[in-house]
């Protein structure tokens, strides 16, 4: 999936070619990515995703497409985003065949269980991405999957060719909104049919990821697995306001104001702390939460867990809460 980043450590590197550009659903460009030597790139898991230092300078992760199984090239498919900085933009206007970027070798937040007796994978708009390699790895394994793949419109709904090959029939289903919120998948039934053993992979808007994760709040803990590279705006923003956290270890109180994460905030004042995702899926930047009530936006917290950690990349303090006491 397409996503954002504006730090990241990027070493080692790879420098790899672009060797194929192709424009797969309206506003959607598939590149292929190989070494000079067409050597071996190292290895990757179902739900991957690579890192990429894109033309305007701007660090992108873009998950991995192709089966794990190819070890030849890399395959990456970029929404052309016109209202984000710029990174999407330049990777679809500015490069060619030929054109060479930066790239850290993958890493996966979102990998397969292998201890699952049946999987399904619900993906919305650019979100097939990663589920796309799942789709490839489980149908090698001769898994018991189902994809359900939602998208607006037709033309824009990628990789259409691959998912209609024979031997996914029966295991794909397709839903078209055609733009119309009252003709959105209904994600409630869907799980509610499925059995015991089943995990769930969801990738796409925060909408479709609320919806899931509401429909599965019974399911078994480790269960239910969501990523959006924080691609969705939160729908809380907007009522974001002025807080404080004051950290434990050190002392030292950091304010963090509206539209700035307690994350960034820390970062702005030279306060290392563990981060990946940034948007609330991964759980890296999980931090103990000593006192203040937080507001959790995060996809990883259980209820039980609100009063004790916090997500510090996406979460803040709730309404009337002045200030958050962290194990920093």
């Amino acid at each position: 999936m397409n996503a954002c980043l504006d730090t990241l450590a990027l070493s080692p590197r790879l420098a790899l070619t672009v060797c194929r550009k192709q424009e797969i659903a309206h506003g959607i460009t598939l590149f292929e990515l190989a070494a000079a030597d067409h050597g071996e790139l190292p290895a990757f898991e179902a739900g991957a995703h690579i890192a990429v230092t894109t033309p305007n300078g701007l660090l992108r992760r873009y998950s991995l497409c192709n089966p794990p199984s190819e070890r030849q090239h890399y395959v990456i498919a970029v929404k052309r985003d016109e209202l984000g900085a710029g990174g999407s933009k330049s990777m679809v206007d500015e490069l060619a065949p030929g054109s060479v970027l930066a790239v850290a070798p993958p890493e996966n937040y979102f990998p397969l269980a292998r201890d699952a007796q049946r999987y399904l994978l619900i993906a919305g708009g650019i979100g097939i991405t990663p589920l796309l390699s799942m789709v490839h790895e489980l149908r090698m394994r001769g898994a018991d999957f189902e994809l359900v793949y939602c998208a607006r419109f037709p033309e824009s709904t990628a990789f259409l060719d691959e998912l209609a090959a024979p031997d996914l029939a029966g295991r794909v289903r397709i839903h078209h909104s055609h733009g119309d919120p009252a003709r959105a998948f209904a994600v409630e039934p869907l799980l509610a049919q499925y059995a015991g053993g089943t995990h769930v992979y969801c990738c796409g808007p925060r909408r479709l990821m609320q919806a899931v994760r509401e429909a599965a709040r019974h399911w078994p803990a480790g269960t239910v697995h969501l990523e959006n590279f924080g691609t969705s705006e939160d729908p809380k923003a907007s009522g974001d306001r002025l807080f404080s956290v004051r950290l434990e270890r050190t002392g030292i109180t950091v304010a963090v104001p509206p539209g700035t994460s307690i994350l960034e905030a820390l970062r702005n004042r030279g306060v290392p702390a563990p981060s990946s995702c940034e948007s609330g899926t991964c759980g890296s930047c999980r931090t103990r939460l000593l006192a203040g009530k937080g507001e959790h936006r995060d996809y990883v917290l259980d209820e039980d867990e609100h009063d004790a950690e916090i997500m510090i990349c996406v979460s803040r303090a709730q309404a009337g809460c002045e200030q958050l006491v962290l194990d920093l």
